[in-house]
């Protein structure tokens, strides 16, 4: 959840009560939660037939095919054009790399000097875009951070705020393919587009290669799904660059089918692990892949794991405690790279932010506007499922079941705000992904959560 929000419901007074309960309020401080409801198997106890299948693999393959066509902020690249105008490269950098139009600071509280962003700005050589652009196809080698502007500077809207980092856009996992389609004045970032997100990356971190042996490696077969949080591949003291490397939920990195069983990989009996092949980057830039291994009692599977509303909410607690990250940040996650990552375990490719998921064209969702009644949106909550998502302004919530009929959700938040039962506000700062209730939730010192969902999203297929 956006800082600025949670700010606002911290401070509210008044009365005008949106819920007020009389039930004993926790030592956390959280409503509704004790520790049975932050375990996966209470909320999987109170459904019935959770293992049943929501999707088969067919239309989730259908699904994921409707939202790349349909929806705008998806990049198909594995049709885009061999050459690229100038118009088409510009517009995708124009989306995040402009000069801000409000007053930023730096980690220590000080204002960013309009030089700062001059310098930052010319860095990202705008006027060095050719009139034609012939991408270059490659790999993210690590998770990395892609960034609205080509620097590390970490830059905030508020000099006691240093959470959320206004460069910061979402990151990418090791073997994402992505398409090079511009670079920084010095050399040490690319412009790229990925399937959902189009920002700037270290150059460092990625590997090129032909489009063929990009794609012939995401495809793959036989292959693992990274269905822990984020699990690592061994130490090893030969391999540096596949030491520990970090692989999050929903990655999906091919075997190695040509180690023999009984040699060694990286030094050690590749017996008890899966042998994987994960891109490298040599001296010059260029891709080759590589074995690494992977306990075997980590967590992965031979495929994506089923659709299923027992499988979502496994998945989703698998972070829970996890600390909020804006744009992947903090080795973390935000709301809707929490929801994102979730689904892709399960094979759905959702779209990166909040605002795109919300309304896209490619899934089924109800959009509501200010017209909506109390209504019509208490009558919504009241048919909430599992694995549902609800939209507010700057949020998104995962729904994982009910207790006496009324809905709690898991969402990575930074803080929750409520009123009490004598009718004062209490904040709670959270930054992480927890359980909570979402009827008692406030919006601001009027609004409760549900009075300003703007969408509820389903995964399935959009009904036409």
């Amino acid at each position: 959840m956006r800082r600025t929000l949670f700010a606002v419901a911290l401070a509210v007074a008044g009365a005008l009560p949106a819920y007020a309960t009389d039930a004993a309020i926790p030592p956390s401080g959280v409503p509704g939660i004790g520790e049975a409801q932050l375990t996966p198997g209470f909320w999987i106890g109170t459904l019935g037939r959770p293992d049943d299948v929501i999707l088969d693999s067919t239309a989730i393959a259908a699904l994921n095919e409707r939202i790349v066509r349909l929806d705008p902020s998806m990049h198909d690249i594995r049709h885009l054009s061999p050459t690229l105008p100038r118009a088409t490269v510009s517009g995708w950098i124009a989306k995040l790399t402009k000069r801000p139009d409000k007053p930023l600071f730096d980690s220590v509280g000080k204002p960013v000097t309009a030089s700062a962003i001059d310098d930052i700005l010319a860095n990202a050589a705008l006027d060095h875009i050719p009139e034609t652009t012939t991408p270059r196809y490659g790999m993210a080698i690590r998770r990395t951070a892609l960034r609205g502007y080509p620097t590390d500077l970490r830059v905030f809207s508020h000099p006691d705020d240093t959470d959320i980092d206004r460069f910061q856009e979402s990151a990418l996992f090791p073997g994402d393919p992505l398409v090079i389609v511009h670079t920084s004045r010095d050399g040490l970032w690319h412009f790229v587009v990925s399937p959902r997100y189009a920002a700037w990356v270290h150059a460092a971190d990625t590997a090129t290669g032909t489009s063929t042996d990009v794609f012939a490696h995401a495809d793959a077969t036989p292959y693992r799904i990274v269905t822990g949080a984020k699990p690592r591949t061994v130490y090893t003291p030969d391999m540096p660059a596949l030491s520990e490397l970090q692989l999050d939920m929903g990655t999906r990195v091919p075997l190695d089918t040509k180690a023999p069983a009984d040699q060694p990989v990286n030094g050690q009996s590749p017996y008890t692990s899966w042998v994987l092949s994960l891109p490298v980057r040599a001296a010059d830039g260029s891709l080759s892949f590589h074995p690494a291994l992977l306990q075997r009692n980590e967590d992965s599977a031979p495929d994506y794991l089923p659709l299923t509303r027992a499988n979502i909410v496994r998945q989703a607690f698998r972070f829970l405690g996890e600390r909020y990250g804006w744009g992947h940040a903090f080795n973390g996650r935000d709301c809707s790279g929490f929801v994102s990552d979730v689904y892709r375990s399960m094979g759905v490719q959702m779209p990166r932010n909040t605002g795109d998921q919300s309304i896209s064209p490619g899934l089924d969702h109800t959009v509501y506007t200010d017209k909506d009644s109390r209504e019509a949106r208490s009558k919504a909550i009241a048919a909430l499922d599992v694995g549902d998502l609800v939209y507010i302004p700057g949020h998104v919530m995962m729904v994982i079941g009910r207790i006496n009929g009324e809905p709690y959700v898991i969402h990575d938040v930074g803080g929750i705000a409520y009123r009490q039962a004598d009718g004062t506000m209490r904040g709670i700062t959270l930054n992480e992904v927890a359980v909570t209730p979402l009827l008692p939730l406030m919006f601001n010192d009027t609004q409760s959560f549900v009075d300003r969902m703007t969408s509820i999203v389903r995964i399935r297929p959009a009904a036409h």
